[in-house]
């Protein structure tokens, strides 16, 4: 019986970790023109890590087991009157590249998207099956 709802739980994680994802892309949207964070610099890029996961035949599904920083270089820009300039006037900008945030965000949305399709089809198809056994 476990395994009629596996589809349910793998289309759930999955919806779980584009979210998170999403939430990410986001941040560094938000975040494009940080050049002070708490930690010290400007702000880097995050990106999520996905992993599917099965410990037995009845638990599968994806899970993010971390979320890990970007390691390209800043932007840096001339402007020895900015707050942030170092010594030599220049000023580290995040190594965001928000065209490519975008695209992220739709594949992330069209990832959602697909996993929610399932999870309806699949759920349309168990209450047909359970309309069906009534008879």
């Amino acid at each position: 019986m476990k395994e009629m709802f596996m589809p349910l739980k793998v289309s759930a994680t999955a919806l779980e970790a584009q979210k998170i994802r999403m939430n990410t892309i986001a941040s560094n949207i938000a975040n494009v023109n940080s050049t002070r964070t708490p930690e010290g610099g400007a702000y880097r890029r995050k990106d999520v890590v996905f992993e599917s996961y099965m410990f037995n035949e009845n638990d599968i599904g994806v899970d993010i087991p971390k979320i890990v920083e970007d390691q390209r270089p800043f932007k840096t820009i001339y402007d020895p009157g900015h707050p942030d300039a170092d010594k030599d006037g220049y000023v580290s900008y995040p190594n965001i590249n928000t065209i490519e945030e975008m695209v992220n965000l739709m594949a992330a949305t069209r990832a959602y998207e697909a996993n929610l399709t399932m999870l309806n089809s699949y759920k349309d198809m168990y209450m047909k099956t359970l309309d069906i056994t009534k008879v």
